[in-house]
């Protein structure tokens, strides 16, 4: 597979969506954020995910305006917190975070998280801001089988994406989440990729990082682009910033990608949202 750090994929709605980018959960916002931004940007990032919780959408919004890299070059996803879930509070809490990141429109926004009786009005809502042409594709995360069956049952807007914790340590434990996605043709996008450093010193990963010559971290980057999932690690940290993009170089056999589909824990570092009502 030839990939390159302008990778797109194609969105069920037409939009394309970078496959590489930057997350910045729990980046501090200010100067942090920002410098962290402008890293990646002059790396080549073209894909900055954020959202309202994190608290530093406008750190985001500068960094982009000041990136000297037209505004379409770059796709921004943001995200409805749960706090904020209904019709009237999400077309609200939108406006905010539109406001918040100074910019004309979004290219993704998605549900934070899925929130009993508030996510079906969220959804409308959503339809309605994807309508008007502010937010070029919508989506969720953190939506499990029955979340997705649900939405899939009481809507014609089939989500452009499910952002879900992702990586080879839980591969097996989200398999029917993702074939149910791939099936509706609503692009997988992974968070968590790097397993918040828990497996990095795993032996069996550690043997496939030194076949070929990279980093544990960059070994579940590139298995992430190999599935053909969208990938957001995070870091602040420039030399992190540019190890993790240096995936690019490479590919991963069939028979690799199958031995790291097989380290299956059933590992969730975040939260697992599986029973959630």
């Amino acid at each position: 597979m030839s990939l390159t750090i302008e990778s797109t994929v194609q969105l069920n709605n037409g939009t394309p969506m970078p496959l590489f980018g930057l997350g910045v959960f729990r980046i501090p916002a200010g100067r942090i954020t920002k410098s962290s931004v402008l890293e990646a940007i002059r790396l080549g990032y073209r894909h900055i995910d954020t959202a309202e919780s994190y608290g530093n959408e406008a750190s985001v919004g500068e960094a982009i305006r000041e990136s000297g890299v037209s505004r379409s070059e770059i796709f921004v996803t943001t995200k409805l917190t749960g706090g904020n879930q209904g019709f009237d509070s999400c077309t609200r809490a939108f406006n905010e975070s539109l406001l918040r990141l100074g910019l004309d429109y979004v290219d993704l926004y998605l549900i934070h998280w899925p929130v009993k009786d508030l996510r079906l009005e969220s959804w409308r809502a959503m339809e309605k801001l994807l309508i008007g042409g502010k937010v070029k594709a919508i989506g969720v995360s953190n939506f499990m089988v029955h979340h997705i069956e649900e939405l899939l049952n009481h809507t014609d807007v089939v989500p452009a994406v499910n952002q879900i914790e992702l990586h080879p340590y839980n591969f097996m434990y989200r398999k029917n989440l993702v074939d149910l996605c791939q099936a509706h043709g609503i692009q997988i996008e992974a968070y968590a990729p790097l397993t918040r450093r828990k497996k990095l010193r795993h032996r069996n990963l550690r043997k496939v990082a030194a076949k070929y010559g990279k980093t544990p971290a960059q070994i579940l980057i590139r298995w992430a682009l190999e599935h053909q999932f969208v990938v957001i690690p995070k870091s602040a940290k420039p030399a992190r910033i540019q190890e993790n993009a240096d995936v690019f170089d490479f590919a991963i056999s069939a028979d690799d990608m199958d031995f790291l589909d097989s380290f299956n824990r059933n590992l969730i570092v975040c939260w697992d949202p599986t029973n959630a009502p």
